[in-house]
């Protein structure tokens, strides 16, 4: 037969045992200090532990909340710091952009200065060919601010092209160093004439060719090469170039020299445009 505890132990008979225990325990803290201390010490063997157990779980769970709280601050002030570094890039790579153009202005204004006889306007390139060298581009003013065909265009310390076509807003230009390009010229301090002549190959050697330069003229490693009066196209006085290099032709009549090119026409950007031309300018 099976014994059910909740039909056969009536609720009056475990109050009146729970109180007979509780009885039994009170007189025995009054008649014997020794059975409690004993009792205390047993419960205190097993609770303190389990106390202890608790305290450190508990500063485990608060140390872990505050690493927590550190990490979280430390990504959101990261964020914040990598945002503000992304800011101040930005404006390093403003402020370098503006120090190139006051830079590349200032460049035009000294090459303006240098040629105060003529008329000039800045402009900027857009476009150029693929080529490698700046050897034909495309410019952000024509016809609307007066540069027309014919107009010669200066760059870092001189002579860089002419404008070859004009339209309402832009203008294309081909620079000294293009394989169709030939200037008459003057070289050495007795301005003795010669052709300049264009190439590209030659340019990619670092040089370009001052050709027809009489046997008798006095030349040095140096001397300066100007684009002539006796030019069709080009105005006087535009620094071509500077000797490096001179040699005696075939025909014992003419020597050549190399040239050192007064601009680099590796990176150009803005530019200067000379508004006269040939036919406009007397002397």
């Amino acid at each position: 037969m099976k014994f059910n505890y909740k039909k056969d132990i009536s609720p009056k008979y475990l109050l009146l045992a729970l109180s007979l225990i509780c009885i039994i325990l009170l007189g025995l803290s009054l008649f014997s200090e020794d059975f409690m201390d004993r009792t205390k010490r047993m419960f205190g063997k097993i609770i303190t532990p389990m106390q202890e157990g608790a305290s450190q779980i508990g500063e485990w769970i608060e140390e872990r909340f505050q690493i927590f709280g550190d990490v979280k601050q430390l990504r959101e002030e990261n964020q914040t710091l990598k945002e503000r570094n992304r800011e101040l890039e930005d404006e390093i790579a403003r402020n370098q952009a503006e120090l190139t153009e006051l830079a590349e202005l200032r460049q035009l204004y000294g090459l303006d200065q240098m040629y105060p006889e003529y008329n000039t306007t800045a402009a900027r390139i857009f476009s150029v060919d693929s080529s490698g060298w700046f050897n034909e581009f495309y410019i952000n003013k024509g016809l609307n601010d007066g540069v027309y065909e014919d107009c010669n265009v200066l760059y870092d310390g001189g002579l860089l092209g002419i404008v070859v076509e004009s339209y309402g807003d832009y203008a294309r230009v081909r620079a000294i160093v293009d394989d169709r390009s030939k200037i008459t010229a003057e070289i050495g301090p007795n301005r003795a004439l010669c052709t300049v002549e264009g190439s590209l190959s030659n340019y990619g050697e670092g040089y370009l060719l001052a050709t027809g330069i009489d046997k008798d003229t006095n030349i040095s490693i140096g001397d300066t090469v100007v684009s002539s009066n006796v030019s069709d196209r080009f105005l006087y006085g535009l620094t071509i170039g500077y000797v490096t290099e001179v040699t005696r032709d075939a025909n014992n009549l003419t020597m050549t020299a190399k040239l050192k090119t007064a601009v680099n026409f590796g990176n150009v950007r803005d530019v200067l445009v000379i508004t006269d031309r040939k036919q406009e300018v007397t002397y």
